[in-house]
């Protein structure tokens, strides 16, 4: 898109989104997302995320992101712990290596730069 716009979060459409099989340590989590926004020239993504519950691995982007519902406690290897639920802001460095446990399906909305 090239316009400004709005977008209801909590019910908008999303496609799957499948997980590496090799990301997932316990459970049967699913993934969705949608691209809403993307810079020409690839460097910045912005769009929305959902996962059900389980627990997975990840390397992160540089990344912003909003919790719209559920909630998640997301372990950073050699950092913190995150434990976020509707309304948390959180911030991921690019190259973090996480482990996500979901408690509850997550939404969020986010912003990738590259």
């Amino acid at each position: 898109m090239t316009h400004s716009f709005a977008l209801h979060i909590p019910d908008a459409d999303l496609e799957p989104d499948p997980l590496d099989p090799a990301q997932i340590v316990s459970g049967a989590p699913e993934a969705s997302g949608r691209v809403v926004w993307e810079s020409a020239d690839g460097r910045q993504i912005r769009g929305i995320w959902q996962i059900t519950p389980g627990v997975v691995t990840d390397t992160e982007a540089d990344e912003l992101f909003v919790v719209i519902s559920g909630s998640a406690t997301i372990e950073v290897e050699g950092g913190p712990v995150l434990t976020v639920g509707p309304g948390d802001m959180a911030v991921l460095r690019e190259g973090d290596r996480t482990t996500w446990t979901v408690h509850e399906t997550l939404r969020k909305a986010y912003a990738i730069n590259r």
